[in-house]
């Protein structure tokens, strides 16, 4: 892909997600994810009622009658977009792939941290910690991460979600609002999120296509492995081969569902064929009640 399309495709997620951030959205991302913190603001004379364990003992010794600190809610927030970019998102039977849905995810989600005045990062993932964009504020910002959503060549096709939670909690030491976007097809990830869950706030936004959880009836075919990039001829025909292939695929669905259940972090899903707006602002509204 040449610049010039690369850009005219970015222009072209900018425009529908920013459209949805702006009027869907905003309202919504800022009632649900106001500030979770309280920042020092200043110290006042002490008054009947304020807490004893807020006075400021220095203040106080300094001028001989009692002073204590008031704290503000902190407005600011950090929003990570962690994005699965290993072989199996290139892979869709309906209109598009799931990494084409997956980019305009996290685009509109971007584009309602920024409308906030939020910072927005963003981590690249596949076994490895491909790409780390630190959070920044502003629209470049934004559009910059968007180009890397489209044009990201990863150098492994594999998965390691442990990984990435990992980097995480090494990497960003302050609270966040953090969405994996992923068709997790992974395990073996409950303890790095677990303790990434401890200090952030987590969504996994798992975006899927229905033919990831069963094949159709047609023979023999060839069928590639994103992934390990291995070729081999499924008789699709026999019963036994369909459902053993939909009970891999809903076992890691279902141990996705329970470990994020677990660790106490949200859980969207969003079939490619599916509209992911009205996933999301569900979630929103039910998050902020």
């Amino acid at each position: 892909m040449d610049t010039k399309e690369i850009l005219k495709k970015v222009r072209k997620i900018e425009i529908k997600t920013k459209r949805l951030s702006d009027h869907v959205f905003g309202g919504e991302y800022h009632s649900t994810f106001k500030g979770r913190g309280m920042t020092f603001s200043e110290v006042r004379q002490y008054q009947f009622g304020d807490d004893v364990r807020s006075i400021d003992w220095n203040v106080t010794a300094r001028y001989n009658e009692p002073y204590v600190k008031v704290f503000e809610e902190e407005r600011e927030l950090t929003m990570m977009l962690m994005v699965d970019v290993s072989g199996s998102e290139l892979f869709g039977t309906a209109h598009q792939f799931k990494k084409d849905t997956v980019t305009e995810i996290a685009a509109t989600l971007a584009f309602s941290a920024i409308q906030n005045n939020d910072k927005v990062g963003l981590i690249l993932f596949s076994d490895q910690i491909e790409l780390f964009i630190p959070p920044k504020k502003g629209k470049s910002h934004v559009l910059r991460i968007i180009r890397e959503l489209i044009e990201f060549s990863p150098k492994s096709r594999k998965t390691n979600i442990a990984e990435a939670f990992r980097f995480l909690s090494n990497v960003l030491k302050k609270k966040a609002i953090v969405f994996m976007l992923s068709d997790f097809m992974d395990d073996d990830y409950e303890k790095t999120l677990k303790i990434a869950g401890n200090k952030h706030d987590i969504t996994g936004i798992r975006v899927y296509d229905k033919h990831d959880e069963e094949i159709p009836n047609i023979g023999v075919v060839p069928m590639l492995d994103a992934e390990t990039r291995k070729v081999q001829f499924i008789n699709t025909s026999s019963k036994k081969t369909r459902m053993q292939y939909k009970a891999n695929a809903l076992q890691l669905r279902d141990y996705y569902y329970q470990t994020f259940k677990k660790s106490g972090a949200g859980i969207i899903n969003s079939r490619v064929d599916e509209n992911y707006v009205t996933k999301l602002l569900g979630y929103f509204k039910q998050k902020g009640v």
